[in-house]
């Protein structure tokens, strides 16, 4: 779809369609309804630099901030840049799983049973 004018990037690592990223940096950020304000905030950026990142051609970021604004985002890096054919869902549950692995065991096992009687099963 971008073909004729995308622009292949890398940062130390798989090549970035930005296209892509920035494309799904602004999508995700403006479903969550967050400004450019607030997701600096969160990733510890500046406006500008998030506005770059989504505007610009070539987005370099570094895996920090790549990492931070997927966290900030709720998705995977992979699914930021492009690197593998996941959809948004399957990016989200790898994130949420990601936050959940880290969670005290209390609280983890109150989420499943949370999912169990969600998802109707009994013990």
């Amino acid at each position: 779809m971008y073909a004729h004018t995308e622009q292949r990037i890398t940062t130390n690592g798989p090549a970035m369609t930005q296209p892509t990223f920035g494309k799904r940096i602004k999508e995700l950020r403006t479903q969550k309804g967050k400004t450019l304000d607030q997701l600096a905030s969160e990733t510890g950026s500046s406006k500008s630099y998030i506005w770059e990142l989504e505007n610009k051609d070539p987005p370099r970021p570094s895996a920090e901030k790549l990492a931070a604004i997927a966290v900030a985002l709720g998705v995977t890096t992979d699914y930021l840049i492009g690197r593998e054919e996941v959809t948004l869902a399957d990016a989200q549950d790898k994130a949420f799983f990601r936050e959940y692995s880290q969670m005290d065991p209390d609280t983890r096992e109150k989420i499943r049973a949370m999912a169990k009687v969600l998802g109707g099963k009994k013990e």
